[in-house]
């Protein structure tokens, strides 16, 4: 299935907020690439707080970047890009060099899945928003429970919205276009 470029974008987003607020994330078209809207990313960070400093964050899907490099610009300390297609990847890269990030943000080539089963280190921070036809929600809160601590901030965004295991309790949560989105925290569980 061809899926359409989004004109509104032209391949591009803006950063909304941060010492890099302004400056455009240039990105490569790709099926099911779909940045968040403005509008949604500047409720997420309102709801997340402005100042994510010395937080730790896991963009799973990184795609555009809007997000991952959104919370970089907002003063997290380490923000890990996860991103499958290799030319998505390479261009995340790029972005990361001009922003003058390489010390604070890195890019990881590959699958979403494999990333976490290999995946040491916790997160305070995660942002899920995969490719509408992708479906392995289950696998994936599995394979994240481990990366998480109680009060982690967990972001969802879908067409279709998963079934969310017990150890997420949903914050916040909207509708935008086709998407739906929610804040959840991670619990004791």
């Amino acid at each position: 299935m061809k899926t359409k470029n989004n004109s509104k974008h032209s391949n591009q987003v803006r950063i909304i907020g941060g010492e890099h607020r302004g400056r455009k994330i240039k990105f490569a078209s790709a099926e099911g690439l779909r940045p968040t809207a403005d509008s949604v990313r500047e409720r997420l960070f309102n709801w997340l707080g402005q100042d994510l400093a010395g937080k730790s964050v896991l963009d799973l899907f990184a795609g555009s970047g809007a997000l991952g490099l959104e919370a970089a610009s907002r003063h997290a300390a380490k923000v890990v890009l996860v991103e499958s297609n290799r030319r998505t990847a390479a261009a995340l890269q790029q972005q990361v060099r001009e922003f003058g990030l390489p010390e604070k943000v890195s890019v990881h080539t590959g699958e979403a899945l494999d990333y976490l089963a290999a995946a040491q280190e916790g997160f305070d921070v995660v942002f899920l928003d995969p490719p509408f036809v992708w479906q392995e929600w289950v696998r994936l809160f599995e394979l994240l429970q481990p990366r998480l601590q109680a009060g982690t901030r967990v972001y969802v965004e879908a067409g279709e919205f998963p079934p969310l295991p017990e150890y997420l309790a949903v914050l916040k949560e909207g509708r935008s276009g086709l998407s739906r989105y929610a804040l959840l925290v991670c619990g004791l569980g």
